[in-house]
């Protein structure tokens, strides 16, 4: 079976592509998923809710001036949905 890797030239290619912004927006929507399911009735941690909302309120300021409009409005709405969600859990 060949060798399926990329060769590290076109890895260095891809990298050199990536803005940091769209990896901001992806770390940005892996955390608030981890966010929500750590309030689920399962796998309820609330500690590490808290360090999701944390962690997303701690990143924003990078975004405004960085991301459109729209998209800060955006995760500033799944943070205060976060919270609220993590408000009925701790209840």
């Amino acid at each position: 079976m060949a060798d399926e890797r990329p060769a590290p030239e076109d890895l260095a290619e891809q990298f050199s592509r990536l803005k940091v912004t769209d990896i901001l927006f992806s770390t940005m929507s892996t955390i608030a998923q981890l966010g929500y399911a750590k309030l689920g009735d399962e796998a309820r941690d609330l500690e590490q809710a808290q360090v999701a909302i944390e962690s997303l309120r701690a990143l924003l300021p990078v975004l405004e001036g960085n991301a459109p409009e729209e998209v800060v409005r955006d995760y500033r709405q799944a943070v205060a949905n976060l919270q609220l969600a993590y408000a009925e859990a701790a209840a």
